[in-house]
């Protein structure tokens, strides 16, 4: 009866010891490549600005 209470602790002492999960595993960084474009917008604005000051210093 006694080896009988001793194995019945020491499964109980061991399923204790292994419960819960293990270390996580590594996650890696995703990487997020975008692509540029060149657009001709970042240089419109600007013609446009010379344009519309070289009008108005024309009409005074």
């Amino acid at each position: 009866m006694k080896k009988l209470a001793l194995a019945a602790v020491l499964s109980a002492t061991a399923s204790v010891a292994f419960a819960g999960n293990p270390a996580p595993a590594p996650i890696e960084p995703v990487v997020i490549v975008e692509d540029t474009s060149s657009s001709s917008a970042g240089i419109i604005v600007p013609i446009l600005a010379l344009i519309l000051l070289a009008a108005a210093a024309a009409s005074d």
